[in-house]
C-alpha cells in the first residue's frame, strides 16, 4: 500500500490530480483511513492510471475517458470517438499552418517596409444582404452623387428606411467603372425603374481592411489590401465592395478626416 504522495511520486503525478480522478471517479482509492482521511492505493492500480494517461494524452476528456473505463465500450463507439479526435486535430493543424503563414507573410511585409502596415486586414465571411440598387457607368469615383440622390429619392417615396450603413459595389473598372449604389433593407419592396430590390450573395472569405480618413484618401487602402491579398496567396474572386460605416458631415464631402469606410475584397486561396 502506497500514500498518495508516495504513489503520485511514483507516477508523476500531483497529489491534486490524483484527488481530482478520486472525486471524478476514474481512479479510486485501494483505501481510505476513516479517521485520517489519507488515501492508499496498490501498485496493481498502475495499469489504470496507464490507461487514463494514454487516452488523456491523445487529447479525450477526462469525462470521455470515464465513459470508457466504466460503460466498458465497445471498440466500434470509441473508435468512433477517436476519429472525431483526429478530425479535431487535423482542424487545429490547418488552423495553425494557415497562421505561421500569415505571421510569415507579415513579418516579410514589415521587412519590406520597414514598418508596422498601416492597414490590418482580415479574413472575414460576409452574410447575404437584402438591399435597394442603382447600378450604372460612371466617369469617375467621386462622381456616384446622382445614383445615391436616384435611390434616395426613391426610398424615401415610399417610405422604406435602410437598415444599415450603406455601401457601393464596383462590378467593374475597366475598361469603365461599373458602379452600383446600396441601402440595405428589412423587407422586400418594389422595383422602380433602375432602382432594383435583390439579395447580394453571401462571401465565404472577405479580405476586409477599415479606412479611418478621408474619401481622397481611399486608394491608400485598396493598394494595401491588394499587397496583403497576393503576399498571402489570395486571388481576388468577385466585385470589391466599399462600406459606408461612419458617413462624411457634409453629403458627398470627399475630404471629411472622420469617415470609417470598409473595404471588402472576395478572394480564394491560390
Amino acid at each position: 500500500m502506497l500514500k498518495i504522495g508516495d504513489f503520485a511520486k511514483l507516477t508523476r503525478l500531483s497529489v491534486q490530480a490524483l484527488r481530482y480522478y478520486d472525486d471524478l471517479g476514474l481512479l479510486k482509492p485501494t483505501e481510505v483511513d476513516q479517521f485520517t482521511g489519507y488515501r492508499y492505493y496498490s501498485f496493481d492500480q498502475l495499469p489504470r492510471l496507464n490507461r487514463i494517461l494514454a487516452l488523456k494524452d491523445l487529447g479525450l476528456s477526462l469525462e470521455q475517458i470515464a465513459r470508457v473505463l466504466t460503460e466498458d465500450l465497445p471498440a466500434a463507439e470509441l473508435r468512433g470517438m477517436l476519429r472525431l479526435k483526429q478530425a479535431e486535430l487535423r482542424g487545429h493543424v490547418q488552423d495553425d499552418l494557415a497562421r505561421l503563414e500569415r505571421v510569415e507573410a507579415r513579418l516579410k511585409q514589415i521587412e519590406q517596409e520597414t514598418a508596422m502596415p498601416n492597414y490590418d486586414v482580415v479574413i472575414k465571411k460576409v452574410e447575404p444582404l437584402l438591399v435597394a440598387g442603382v447600378r450604372s457607368i460612371i466617369p469617375a469615383y467621386p462622381q456616384q452623387g446622382p445614383l445615391w440622390m436616384e435611390l434616395e429619392c426613391y426610398l424615401e417615396g415610399i417610405k422604406a428606411a435602410p437598415t444599415g450603413a450603406c455601401l457601393t459595389i464596383y462590378h467593374a473598372d475597366e475598361p469603365e467603372i461599373d458602379a452600383e449604389v446600396c441601402e440595405p433593407l428589412s423587407r422586400a419592396v418594389p422595383d422602380s425603374g433602375r432602382v432594383t430590390v435583390h439579395t447580394l450573395p453571401g462571401v465565404e472569405l472577405a479580405a476586409s481592411a477599415a479606412h479611418h480618413g478621408p474619401f481622397t484618401t481611399l486608394p491608400e487602402a485598396y493598394r494595401a489590401i491588394a499587397r496583403w491579398i497576393e503576399v498571402n496567396g489570395y486571388r481576388v474572386v468577385g466585385p470589391i465592395r466599399e462600406i459606408y460605416l461612419q458617413e462624411p458631415k457634409r453629403l458627398g464631402d470627399q475630404s471629411d478626416p472622420d469617415t470609417v469606410t470598409e473595404i471588402q475584397f472576395p478572394v480564394q486561396k491560390v
